[in-house]
């Protein structure tokens, strides 16, 4: 994992000593950073290649013993001594294997010089010559590990190897440790350098997306939580290492666990370290003189970062004797200087396994001291030390003082957008307030409470904001605190929006009622929009867009703007549910100028997201879109993600994602689509979040619907309907069970659709009135039309038309034109047909909605074919072909792609042709459009990174375009992709 880098020069090395050309590779990185799994992938790469392998090792205690990597080489292949030159100067470094060679005399001993000269000629012509380790007809590597415990004069023996070798077909790679060389290995790899004799492989600690790959990989799921990689990522620093057995340990003793699918963790602080990590460490610290080891429990308690001041402070050394002791530690691999005065424990876990070997009392004392000295120092600007001074005072037990700055600290954090920090402190705080006396009138804790909650809401910890609140609930019940008690009872209603519905409701109707015993009209005015948006996701359009209206005038009195903007904005989902588009884009644009000057990100979040599909989305398509075009839509979401990711707010980055994906999809930007949606299911199922986690498997369902993975389609509608049951959304679970109906008529599952479509039919008599509704008559009237009942399909599409807004002032609806045109195709209405579906296919491509307008394209294509239009109907199908292999480009999944192609002449029911998506394939080596697209970024050295934020997809995705590319043109590296890019593109 995260080591391609070094995979392609290994590789490019065997093509190397293959043609004769001789080479060493160095592989280097801290202990635990993989060097030796990265020599074993190699080694099982290259087995049955007919390369040959030697593999030897340094050991720590062989550091005095000449020539001990060899000797060792020597013991594991003797036999390939047989008929050796200088095989007596071998076997006085190796006297025990003397008698498998009985009949070879001793070599008499020499100078010193002569000898050590003698035994290094001995040793290259055992690893060059065909009688030792070469073979004639076959490359050979020799491995040897661990050079920072090497012998000098085996160093010495390796920069004469790398010489020699050049010309054979022998590689050799090494490795060492970079923070533990030695002044030896430090000439060794100068002489290498100067004489360009090797190159290296440098290993870096992983990084979080690495991480999550290894955590994939090891645990066998598809996700991980993002809160588990944090704090896997902060406790290992991606050291890999380090990553594998704190997740084998923490297993065994229960700190991490599976939940609903996904690994979870109990609090970072309360995570045991594995023996195997603390071990090493502790015989380092044994090692230490008594005040080295002293000053580095005073650091470890400090902090994973930590200053000489504060040491000075805390111990009351002279400068010069810490200095010393500074040194000591840093001599022996537990901390780095990061800066002047600054120093730093390389590893947490290093820090953390000093930390455990403390007793308790030890630590409390150790965090008294430190916290004294910290707030005496920094008494001028404590401000900027609220974090820290929070920490040691709740080690140390200084309630009153871990109360103060814990509570200021998470403020703090609130203020900038960190709720994972806030939630720290706040935890912090009320651990402190537990510890001391209640007093009487303290509303401290439940403030706490309440703060807490909030930020466990937006990180998407349904369970823990919901006990928070409860708690926040019951001391505001406990002190007759009117306000306090409406506040709470508001947040767990809109809370449970995401969970359950009618709990939802019962929370936010006793909200309501809390608010009118109030009589204070700013409150009544939220508690009317919240139960107004509540009543809309009920199906109750009529009594929503009551309570937004009343809302807005209570706002609209008090000149209150953050009310203005929260009524604009749900007036504007509102009229987005009852279908007028038109109608909600200025009441969003409203909300948006509001949010920016109050600087209610959450809120911007919320109405950038919807403003992404005033242009077009999937659940809408029956009603009339707003004249946006398509990089204004993508604007608009992106900027909501952006800004969601910004503060923290995993709800709204799901919420973003999902709308943006609805958005791309119905307009056919598939890459973009699938990648939005994507996220957004990761995070819904992170968060455990299931009206966005149905919301998604809607969104995926509609998405492979449009590239005729209709398998894949069903199996996503499926889960939306159950997920929309299982919350009690009716509007959700209306829009699921029209999609679902969609895949059902494609795939000729007739009686199915209808037993679907039946649920609402004591419900349709209000089928102007909802998005859900619509779209339920829209899928009856694609059943009629697949049964042959065209006059029942032109009826119920024709009731569509005429009660959507703004139709009656010429405004067009792709697909319910397209519906309409096939039916009057049926009815034999030909020209009037003729004329509904040209119409239609114009609308589509006008707003961008690709994938309608070529699917209206083919039915007129097939209308023309029917009156023996030969001309037309070629021209029509072309234009369809044409936009499908436009759309195809944008799957990377081969699989996927080429069943949309497949699915698409199928439909079109004539011989299948030469698509020019296939004719560019075929001129270019069978790459896609968009492998040349990233081969192309490839030729002008761009990073996978920097070619992922052009084309707005993953690094993955990225990553596996290149892998393809590679593949179909039977290249190994980069370079030769770039090469033929140039030469190509």
């Amino acid at each position: 994992m995260g080591r391609d880098d070094g995979v392609a020069v290994l590789r490019a090395t065997l093509e190397q000593i293959s043609l004769g050309a001789g080479k060493t590779i160095l592989i280097s990185g801290e202990a635990g950073i993989g060097k030796s799994r990265l020599v074993r992938d190699a080694v099982s790469r290259w087995e049955g290649t007919g390369i040959r392998v030697w593999q030897g090792n340094c050991y720590e205690y062989d550091r005095t013993l000449p020539f001990a990597p060899f000797v060792d080489l020597l013991h594991k292949y003797p036999a390939s001594l047989e008929n050796l030159a200088g095989l007596p100067q071998l076997l006085r470094l190796a006297p025990d294997l003397a008698h498998k060679f009985s009949d070879v005399n001793r070599a008499p001993p020499a100078e010193p010089e002569q000898e050590k000269r003698l035994v290094l000629q001995a040793w290259a012509t055992l690893l060059t010559s065909p009688n030792g380790f070469q073979h004639p007809a076959r490359p050979t590597l020799l491995i040897l590990e661990d050079l920072h415990w090497c012998d000098d004069v085996s160093l010495e023996l390796l920069v004469q190897l790398s010489r020699v070798i050049a010309t054979h077909p022998f590689a050799l790679v090494l490795t060492y440790r970079s923070d533990e060389t030695t002044p030896a290995l430090n000439h060794l790899l100068a002489q290498l350098d100067r004489e360009h004799l090797a190159r290296e492989i440098e290993l870096k600690r992983l990084q979080p997306a690495e991480t999550a790959a290894v955590i994939r990989a090891i645990f066998g799921v598809e996700h991980v939580r993002d809160e588990f990689l944090e704090a896997i990522q902060a406790l290992t620093d991606g050291n890999p290492f380090f990553i594998e057995e704190c997740l084998r340990s923490l297993v065994e003793s229960g700190d991490i666990f599976l939940q609903r699918g996904v690994w979870t963790r109990r609090a970072l602080r309360d995570m045991r370290i594995p023996r195997t990590v603390q071990d090493p460490v502790q015989r380092r610290v044994a090692q230490l003189a008594e005040p080295s080891r002293e000053l580095l429990q005073v650091a470890a308690i400090a902090g994973r970062k930590f200053d000489f001041d504060l040491l000075l402070a805390v111990t009351q050394q002279p400068e010069r004797a810490l200095l010393t002791q500074i040194k000591t530690l840093i001599a022996a691999q537990l901390v780095s200087e990061t800066s002047a005065d600054v120093f730093e424990f390389r590893h947490a876990l290093t820090q953390q396994a000093v930390v455990t070997g403390l007793l308790a009392r030890e630590r409390r004392a150790l965090h008294a001291r430190i916290f004294d000295a910290s707030e005496r120092r920094f008494a001028n600007h404590l401000e900027s030390r609220w974090a820290e001074l929070a920490h040691h005072a709740h080690g140390a037990e200084l309630w009153e003082k871990s109360l103060l700055y814990s509570q200021r600290a998470g403020e703090q954090a609130q203020r900038l957008f960190s709720p994972r920090v806030t939630i720290e402190h706040f935890s912090r705080a009320i651990e402190a307030s537990e510890a001391m006396p209640v007093q009487a009138g303290d509303t401290r804790v439940r403030t706490l409470y309440r703060a807490r909650a909030q930020a466990h809401e937006t990180v998407g910890d349904f369970d823990l904001a919901r006990r928070d609140y409860e708690a926040a609930l019951s001391q505001a019940q406990s002190s007759h605190d009117g306000h306090a008690e409406w506040e709470n009872l508001f947040s767990l209603g809109f809370l449970w929006t995401a969970r359950d519905m009618p709990t939802s409701h019962a929370y936010l109707d006793r909200a309501l009622q809390a608010a009118r015993r109030m009589d204070d009209p700013t409150t009544l005015g939220h508690s009317l929009n919240r139960v107004g948006n509540w009543l809309l996701n009920m199906n109750q359009p009529a009594g929503a867009l009551r309570n937004h209206e009343e809302a807005l005038r209570i706002f609209a009195e008090l000149g209150d703007s953050a009310g203005l903007a929260a009524t604009h904005d749900l007036l504007g989902i509102t009229h987005m549910l009852r279908t007028d588009y038109v109608a909600c884009r200025p009441h969003h644009a409203q909300a948006a100028a509001l949010f920016r000057q109050l600087d209610n990100r959450h809120g911007l979040i919320s109405t950038l997201a919807l403003s992404s599909n005033h242009g077009g989305n999937y659940q809408s398509d029956t009603s009339v879109f707003a004249p946006e075009d398509t990089a204004t839509c993508w604007r608009y979401g992106d900027e909501a993600r952006r800004l969601a990711q910004g503060v923290g707010w995993r709800f709204g980055k799901a919420m973003s994602n999902m709308f943006l994906a609805t958005a791309m999809g119905t307009r056919g930007a598939f890459a973009r689509a699938f990648a939005c949606a994507q996220t957004a299911m990761d995070i819904a199922l992170d968060i455990d979040a299931l009206v966005w986690e149905g919301g998604t498997h809607m969104m995926f369902g509609r998405l492979y619907l449009d590239v005729l993975a209709l398998p894949m389609a069903r199996l996503h509608g499926e889960r939306g309907v159950e997920l929309a049951r299982q919350v009690g959304a009716t509007e959700q679970l209306r829009t699921a069970a029209a999609l679902l109906a969609q895949t059902l008529i494609a795939q000729g599952e007739w009686a199915r659709a209808e037993a679907l479509l039946a649920e609402f039919h004591s419900e349709l008599d209000a089928a102007t009135q909802t998005v859900s509704l619509r779209g339920i008559v829209s899928a009856q009237a694609e059943l009629a039309l697949a049964r042959g009942d065209a006059q029942m399909a032109l009826k119920l599409t024709d009731q569509l038309i005429q009660t959507a807004a703004h139709t009656g002032e010429g405004a067009i609806v792709p697909r319910l034109w397209h519906v309409r045109g096939q039916a009057l195709h049926k009815l034999s209405r030909h020209d009037e047909a003729e004329r509904v579906l040209q119409t239609g296919a114009d609308a589509a491509r006008a707003q961008s909605l690709m994938p309608t307008c070529w699917r209206i394209l083919v039915s007129l294509g097939k209308l023309h074919r029917s009156r023996r239009r030969v001309e037309q109907a070629q021209a029509a199908c072309q234009q369809a072909r044409e936009i499908v292999g436009t759309l195809a480009a944008e799957l990377s999944a081969a699989e996927l792609r080429d069943g949309f192609l497949q699915g698409f002449e199928a439909m079109l029911g004539e011989p299948p042709h030469t698509t020019p998506l296939r004719a560019a394939k075929q001129a270019f080596d069978g790459l896609t459009a968009r492998e040349r697209e990233v081969a192309a970024c490839v030729a002008r050295g761009m990073t996978n990174k920097a070619i992922a934020e052009q084309l707005v997809v993953s690094e993955r995705t990225v990553e596996k375009h290149v892998e393809n590319a590679m593949g179909k043109l039977g290249f190994s590296s980069r370079s030769q992709v770039a090469v033929w890019a140039a030469q190509k593109l």
